[in-house]
């Protein structure tokens, strides 16, 4: 009988989580890094497909929350299309979900050296779990537009939580110092909140829009046609803004000029996006594409606000002076 067979099998059971633990990460390596951008992509694409579930007119397309239908957890073929793009974008939430579960698992034994990473992995955890829940608020109260806006930006905020991640794991650990002139750092922060701005006024103005999510669903009650202009006032601010910051990096060539001219090139994209759905009569594509851009946009944003810090240099010790015999 060999060795191993003699070993209870409690004994060979309890080695597993020790096994499981060694094999956990002890620095940021691919398998942290593709995970952390896995989950980056699901938390865009679930904008997406939320933006569809809006667009199409599915948002009651599951009726009850937890279940689809009081009788089924999954939706059924009297259902029709609706179901499907409703239930879709449910079960894509369960990926959402198990990608933020694997990225703190990986991070577990970085939770130390690298706390901030950490401590964002449990946040889009949180989130996640968060906006489950406030999705079905979102089916039982009938897809009240308030309720409905602030799924959006807080689907947005993990997003930007999610591109913090990227940054700072591709940091090397320890505290960080201003790279930029104290300024320009006010100019950035000012920046950001124009940024924060013109997105809750997009919330508003949408839910004053048609496209509500059902044919039954309730607006806000805003005007439309004054809050798209109310909405475009801060967004060509934050485009006159950024080009200011892209004008002054590139001049100054600050490590972070780079992300800002991403950051302007998506503004641009996402004004000619917005200008055409206005003319248009805000076809759905369209509008989903806004939507989409949007939290590319505050991603993007979250990127050049860490720029602004690099890793802060620390003093090494002086080697130790030779002795006199040892120079001999």
């Amino acid at each position: 009988m060999s060795p191993a067979s003699t070993t209870p099998p409690s004994s060979r059971a309890a080695t597993i989580p020790g096994r499981f633990l060694a094999w956990l990460p002890t620095d940021v390596d691919r398998r942290v890094r593709v995970f952390a951008w896995l989950s980056f992509l699901a938390e865009v694409l679930i904008i997406g497909t939320g933006g569809a579930v809006r667009l199409t007119g599915s948002g009651l397309g599951c009726p009850t929350w937890p279940r689809c239908t009081a009788d089924s957890i999954v939706n059924t073929p009297e259902m029709g299309i609706h179901g499907i793009i409703e239930f879709g974008n449910r079960t894509l939430t369960g990926l959402v979900g198990i990608l933020a579960i694997v990225v703190v698992v990986l991070v577990w034994r970085l939770r130390r050296e690298r706390r901030a990473l950490f401590v964002l992995s449990l946040i889009v955890l949180g989130g996640v779990v968060a906006q489950a829940l406030v999705g079905g608020v979102t089916v039982l109260t009938g897809l009240n537009p308030f309720i409905v806006g602030f799924h959006y930006v807080a689907s947005v905020s993990l997003v930007a939580v999610c591109a913090a991640f990227l940054v700072l794991m591709n940091a090397p650990a320890g505290p960080r110092t201003l790279a930029v002139p104290h300024w320009f750092a006010g100019l950035v922060h000012t920046t950001t909140a124009i940024l924060a701005l013109t997105i809750v006024f997009g919330v508003l103005t949408t839910g004053a829009g048609p496209h509500s999510g059902d044919a039954a669903s309730v607006r806000n009650g805003f005007d439309a046609q004054v809050l798209e202009h109310v909405h475009a006032w801060p967004g060509y601010a934050l485009f006159f803004l950024t080009l200011i910051v892209v004008v002054l990096a590139w001049r100054l060539r600050l490590g972070v000029r780079r992300w800002a001219t991403a950051l302007l090139a998506v503004e641009l994209v996402q004004i000619a996006v917005g200008l055409y759905q206005a003319r248009n009569g805000l076809p759905e594509i369209a509008v989903g594409t806004h939507m989409v851009l949007a939290a590319l946009a505050a991603a993007t944003m979250t990127v050049v606000v860490l720029r602004l810090k690099e890793p802060a240099v620390t003093e090494r010790p002086a080697p130790p002076r030779q002795t006199a015999a040892a120079r001999r």
